[in-house]
């Protein structure tokens, strides 16, 4: 049979969950839809990838341009002023030595001559004495205490190195790992519901048989008492009965309790409270199935397990490029439009354009470690992958070995409980006979009892073998087609 879900097991699974629906018994196709409706896990996953979605939405959205509001109010411990005194030698000696000039090029106009430098020097000395009387004495302010300004500024990215589509890919890395994530969760939520389920139903058959051997012991218990009371047999083979009757409700009860302890965890995997009413009735049969072996290529490509760890090498691959994305240049165009201005020291023009270059020379190496950091964990996620398939491909191998050999074990085990009981018929027919003890009929008793638990923990063990086998596989559900 292929790996993968068969339309005869779909028919099976069909026949199955109809008997179990007349039977009253939850069967496991129904306790696998209520974990997956229940469970917190999943819907925790589930929450998980719609943030991851909306991340991927905004990251597809980082090439439209980024218009903001600019506005701000700022108020001065001073005016802002001109620091007159700083300049003033060079003010009033540049001043003089121009009117000094300008009376010289006026004289030489008109006579063709130059001033006489004592004339020069006299008119530079009263324009000095001149301007020096009225130049200020006190530094002038340029604006008021405080100014309101406010404007729109676009900034849209031109090119930024492969950021914004290393930042987009990193987001469907993310959310591809998100859906992963959903997957790996369901997937371990079938397998762990399945086990549970074969459990229960291994308890169950457990107790019908060991309720029969209880049975049949009290029976002997009765029948040794109305020996006693004729004086057929001696009173101390009446308390070897009443010990085994005892003993034997002992086991009763601690089966019964594991079986409880199963139900607590099937609940709460299922999510249920632990005082509502989950009826399972059925017991474990063997169904005697050899699963073909995996596929030759690929096969572990379907399992949950590796996809989950194969999106930790996407994410590993998008952080080498962003790490190499640091280097390069970013390239933005700018625009401003000036919507208001009260009491600024200037006037900013209404609206201005431009292009502005941001690239980063030297970060100390920091950059180039990034990227061998990067790389070195895109390589260990890459031996992730690889150790992963190598797991799924032993586990499997293994787990469909497991099957075989257990049914080598159910086949041997089977005969020797068909053997036990024709063991304790016999000897129970010599009890009736009063040709043996009933010490003997309960040793019978005993031995196909553990005989019987031998056999059903063989048949536990293939089906939870074969669960694993279909787990490993990326398929736990199919299991549902032989359990009903």
């Amino acid at each position: 049979m292929n790996w993968k879900f068969p339309l005869a097991c779909v028919a099976l699974l069909v026949i199955n969950q109809g008997t179990a629906a007349q039977s009253g018994s939850t069967s496991l196709s129904r306790c696998l839809q209520i974990a997956h409706r229940n469970n917190l896990s999943i819907n925790q996953a589930r929450k998980s990838l719609d943030a991851r979605e909306y991340r991927v939405k905004a990251e597809n959205a980082t090439y439209f341009p980024k218009v903001d509001l600019l506005a701000g109010y700022n108020y001065l411990g001073k005016p802002l002023e001109i620091n007159l005194g700083q300049v003033r030698d060079g003010v009033v000696n540049g001043s003089s030595a121009q009117s000094a000039a300008a009376a010289n090029e006026v004289y030489k106009q008109i006579t063709g001559n130059n001033l006489p430098a004592d004339v020069q020097q006299n008119i530079q000395n009263i324009s000095k004495n001149v301007i020096g009387a009225i130049y200020p004495d006190y530094n002038p302010a340029l604006a008021k205490q405080q100014y309101f300004t406010s404007s729109l500024v676009v900034r849209q990215p031109i090119y930024l190195g492969g950021k914004l589509a290393v930042a987009r890919d990193v987001a469907k890395a993310e959310y591809s790992s998100g859906q992963a994530n959903i997957d790996f969760v369901s997937q371990e939520l079938d397998y762990a519901v399945t086990v549970q389920y074969i459990r229960i139903l291994y308890y169950n058959s457990l107790l019908k048989s060991q309720r029969g051997i209880l049975e049949i012991m009290e029976r002997y218990e009765r029948m040794a008492a109305s020996l006693v009371k004729n004086d057929i047999i001696p009173p101390f083979q009446k308390n070897w009965a009443t010990v085994a009757v005892a003993h034997a409700k002992t086991r009763v009860n601690n089966q019964d309790m594991e079986r409880n302890n199963a139900m607590i965890e099937l609940k709460r995997l299922l999510q249920l409270p632990q005082d509502s009413l989950l009826d399972i009735r059925d017991t474990l049969h063997y169904l005697q199935y050899s699963p073909a072996p995996p596929p030759v290529t690929d096969f572990w490509r379907n399992s949950a397990t590796y996809k989950l760890v194969e999106t930790k090498t996407a994410l590993a691959s998008s952080a080498v490029k962003a790490s190499k994305s640091l280097q390069m240049p970013n390239i933005f165009a700018i625009a401003n439009v000036q919507l208001y201005q009260n009491d600024l020291p200037i006037t900013i023009p209404p609206w201005l354009v431009g292009v502005e270059l941001q690239w980063n020379l030297f970060s100390g190496f920091a950059n180039s470690r990034r990227v061998k950091a990067a790389k070195e964990l895109l390589d260990a996620s890459e031996l992730a992958n690889e150790e992963t398939r190598q797991k799924l491909e032993a586990g499997a191998a293994i787990a469909r070995n497991q099957v075989l050999m257990l049914q080598k074990d159910i086949e041997t085990l089977a005969i020797a409980s068909e053997q036990a009981k024709l063991t304790t018929k016999l000897v129970g027919e010599r009890v009736d006979n009063q040709m043996s003890s009933i010490k003997d009929v309960n040793d019978a008793l005993l031995v196909e009892e553990e005989i019987g638990k031998a056999y059903n923990a063989a048949v536990l063990g293939y089906w939870i073998a074969l669960a694993t086998y279909y787990n490993i596989l990326g398929t736990p559900q199919q299991i549902v087609a032989f359990i009903p």
